[in-house]
């Protein structure tokens, strides 16, 4: 059998029921995909095309950042491989990474030149996206200071602080505000707050108000977030609670601050000639003793 026939399987036609799933996967595809280091080694070393694609446009480099595997993505990108080629859904090396909360691959990816903000499609989402998906606070830190934009829009799931409310995700939640996320952006009229309230999360929609969410903002089926709560549960009594007593001075004096800052904002408070205290506070370093709510 010729290298040629060696290294390309013959795209193979399924039955109906399987379109979408035909096969063109080269021995480097399968070495990536399942993390085989020696093996990806050693057929690159025998002249392997390390950008070989599938029907889908899938790169060895693809299959082992989803898999999660930065050895093999490593000898990949050193031999050559593009680190920003698309599959046919729109998805880079780097949004399989933030996919599958590989930090490694992620930090090597941003190495060899991966664009953090990739143009979005109707098929896929930016690599921020794909992080707050999967809930990787790490991967989530290192796009955010990588210049990922916080509200790029996806057709799909709005915002990325939408996505990560819609997960739960609340320590990824708390990355995107303090980075300056819009805690009020809307995708049909919807707010963050509303998926939070959905997800009966107490914890995240306190951390939503604290930043300045608006519980009184109503969808395009005329909603607020508390509708979307069971009466007498602990989110639904959280929620009329905020409804029912505003915020102090001082905290609205730290939302302004914060808003009006933007992104801007943990990077200029940290310079600020104020108390430690004062600076933990506008840094929501801890959450203050006036926002907790009798029980």
């Amino acid at each position: 059998m010729s290298g040629k026939n060696m290294e390309v399987t013959a795209a193979r036609r399924s039955f109906l029921c399987d379109i979408g799933f035909w096969a063109d996967r080269t021995a480097l595809h399968e070495a990536a995909f399942h993390g085989r280091v020696l093996q990806v080694k050693q057929l690159i070393e025998r002249g392997a095309s390390v950008n070989m694609v599938t029907v889908d446009n899938i790169t060895p480099l693809h299959e082992s950042c989803m898999q999660a595997h930065p050895k093999c993505a490593q000898l990949l990108l050193e031999a050559g491989a593009q680190v920003d080629v698309r599959t046919i859904h729109g998805s880079t090396p780097l949004c399989n990474a933030c996919g599958s909360g590989s930090l490694e691959c992620a930090k090597l990816l941003l190495e060899y030149g991966a664009k953090v903000n990739p143009s979005l499609t109707a098929l896929t989402a930016s690599p921020l996206h794909e992080a707050c998906i999967r809930g990787s606070v790490d991967v989530v830190r290192l796009m955010i200071a990588s210049g990922a934009k916080l509200e790029a829009y996806d057709v799909h799931f709005g915002p990325p602080l939408h996505i990560t409310c819609a997960k739960g995700h609340v320590n990824c939640v708390k990355e995107l505000l303090i980075a300056g996320a819009k805690v009020n952006s809307v995708k049909f009229h919807e707010t963050a707050l509303h998926h939070a309230a959905r997800a009966h999360m107490v914890d995240m929609i306190e951390l939503l108000v604290e930043f300045g969410a608006n519980v009184y903002a109503s969808d395009n089926l005329g909603r607020k977030p508390v509708d979307y709560t069971t009466p007498a549960s602990p989110s639904h009594t959280c929620l009329e609670f905020y409804e029912s007593n505003p915020l102090s001075l001082q905290q609205l004096c730290r939302i302004t601050v914060r808003m009006t800052l933007g992104t801007r904002a943990s990077e200029v408070i940290g310079q600020l000639n104020i108390s430690p205290r004062i600076h933990s506070y506008l840094q929501h370093c801890d959450r203050p003793p006036s926002l907790q709510r009798d029980t």
